[in-house]
């Protein structure tokens, strides 16, 4: 159990790096995959560091976590993702569904849902340890 949530949690964390390296690299091009456009270099920056920054910042909790089998290092992953499915759920409620909406809440879910599971565990260290 432990190597297969290990195995599934380093998967993530992989998808997680490239995609935030796509964003490092051609920010205008992940975008576009994300739905969004670049109207300026303001916000071919914002895309560029924001973007990099969400998923770089999950993929190493991701990593970490799952290296150390320690639940309390997936807060920041669980954290982010968490917040995206909801805002991204509270859109589908108050706007309705799109071309495509179930695919990144469903990336969105299977992060929370792997992370929760290890989160439960593998626990937290106990203190002085």
């Amino acid at each position: 159990m432990h190597v297969i949530l290990s195995a599934i949690l380093l998967a993530l964390a992989i998808l997680d790096l490239v995609i935030g390296t796509g964003f490092l690299m051609d920010p205008a091009s992940s975008g576009t995959d994300f739905g969004l456009s670049i109207a300026s270099t303001h916000g071919e920056s914002t895309l560029r560091g924001d973007m990099t920054a969400f998923f770089y910042v999950t993929a190493i909790s991701l990593a970490s976590g799952a290296w150390k089998r320690r639940g309390d290092m997936l807060f920041p992953a669980l954290g982010l993702f968490g917040i995206a499915f909801t805002g991204r759920f509270v859109n589908v409620v108050t706007q309705g569904t799109y071309d495509g909406w179930l695919v990144p809440m469903g990336v969105e879910a299977l992060h929370c849902i792997a992370i929760v599971i290890a989160m439960r565990t593998w626990g937290w260290p106990k203190a002085g340890a």
